[in-house]
């Protein structure tokens, strides 16, 4: 007898999710050279210790889980509303959004809510996203079996993309016709672009002038050193009616081992059932969390907490500008090694053209085997991220150094332009 079905949209999936295909590469280089001292700067994960502020937090939290007065089982699943409304104040209104506590549902990740998300819209909506993009968008919709086949250049049947490149000064294009989702992604994962009030301003008003929901990920809006650039969508009059908003302590606040993030889903932000009527998104969220997903842990709450304390914002500010000052470093030094270079300037990402006549995998191996420098391909991210590579500003000073040293010898030696 056959065995149970799979799930045929993963099999449209190409070859690998960008991330293990590199540790794929990265195995096999390390198994033939043993004792090549290889530096990462591959994967966005942070490298610097949690935050004291956090991990006392912590600390006293799991003091309480040992007492029967203080001990929390399962905990609300939106979370708990001391953090929610810390969220609320430090993050949002004290930016002059109008987003209360109610609004924020605390989970384990964006990385899951991105995903998450399309639980609760229905199969017949056009999506848009950036080109090159966060692979997750892309990935969860051709799961869900949102679009068709992928075709040569990895570009998936049914999605709008909207290609970023140094030709259109990275400002993501609106779309030429109407779509019903739009990814955006500012501070940009890959590019490190950002976008400014103006520019959000135009993609708010095209997505209420055409029914649009934008699911905007400000995952990187702690590296933000301009003070005119907004941090959140909901900065932008409007965005209230047509825009969800994911947010993470992964990378402000080195949360990517400890896992909590937020998305805010607006009251009174409406989606369209089949039969036409209007119906209120909050619901359908607070609806699919309550019934998938059972809340973070009360400890992981208290840390996330102490990160709006005096001592936490004081020490997050520190964890940034350590990152920045890396992402200022890797700017400085490609460009004195002669390759152009975006981003790093609001995001801890740094965008590379790649060489001319070498392509994002050629760069990569390029780096791998001339200076055991492990970055990521453009063309993982899509098609217009070929000719591109990313380099990311997480790890330690001495690292970041090192690697630039040793790729500005790798550039120079005759074999790598050849």
């Amino acid at each position: 007898d056959p065995m149970a079905q799979v799930n045929g949209n993963y099999l449209k999936l190409k070859a690998g999710y960008l991330f293990p295909e590199i540790a794929r590469r990265v195995k096999a280089f390390s198994e033939a050279n043993p004792e090549a001292p290889i530096i990462r700067l591959g994967i966005g994960d942070v490298t610097e210790p949690l935050p004291e502020a956090c991990r006392s937090a912590m600390k006293a939290a799991i003091d309480e889980m040992g007492t029967r007065e203080g001990f929390h089982g399962y905990g609300p699943e939106q979370g708990y509303l001391w953090l929610r409304e810390a969220i609320a104040t430090h993050d949002f209104q004290s930016r002059g959004c109008q987003v209360s506590a109610e609004e924020i549902f605390v989970s384990d990740g964006s990385k899951c809510d991105s995903s998450n998300i399309l639980d609760i819209l229905g199969e017949g909506n056009r999506i848009a996203v950036t080109d090159p993009v966060y692979p997750v968008y892309v990935d969860s919709n051709v799961m869900a079996g949102r679009t068709g086949d992928a075709d040569d250049a990895g570009q998936y049947g049914g999605l709008t993309y909207l290609p970023i490149t140094a030709s259109n000064g990275f400002t993501a294009p609106l779309p030429e016709g109407k779509v019903d989702l739009i990814y955006l992604c500012f501070p940009n994962n890959p590019t490190g672009a950002v976008a400014t009030k103006e520019q959000l301003k135009a993609w708010v008003d095209y997505a209420r002038a055409n029914g649009s929901l934008i699911l905007f990920d400000a995952a990187y809006e702690a590296f933000i050193q301009d003070p005119s650039l907004p941090h959140s969508i909901y900065e932008i009059d409007g965005a209230r009616e047509c825009a969800i908003e994911f947010r993470s302590f992964s990378k402000n606040a080195g949360f990517t081992g400890t896992r909590c993030a937020l998305t805010v889903v607006p009251r009174g932000l409406i989606g369209t059932a089949a039969n036409g009527e209007q119906v209120e998104l909050w619901g359908l969220w607070n609806r699919r969390q309550c019934t998938k997903f059972n809340g973070v842990s009360y400890i992981v709450q208290r840390g996330a907490e102490a990160v709006y304390s005096p001592e936490g914002q004081a020490q997050v500010k520190a964890l940034i500008a350590f990152y920045m000052e890396n992402a200022a470093i890797i700017r400085r030094e490609l460009s004195a090694a002669g390759l152009a270079v975006y981003g790093g300037e609001q995001a801890p990402y740094v965008w590379i053209k790649t060489p001319t006549g070498v392509d994002s995998w050629g760069f990569f191996d390029l780096l791998l085997s001339e200076a055991n420098v492990v970055g990521t391909p453009g063309s993982g991210f899509g098609a217009a991220g070929e000719g591109y590579f990313r380099l990311s500003a997480f790890n330690s000073r001495e690292n970041v150094l090192e690697a630039m040293q040793r790729i500005q010898r790798a550039l120079s030696a005759p074999a790598a332009v050849a």
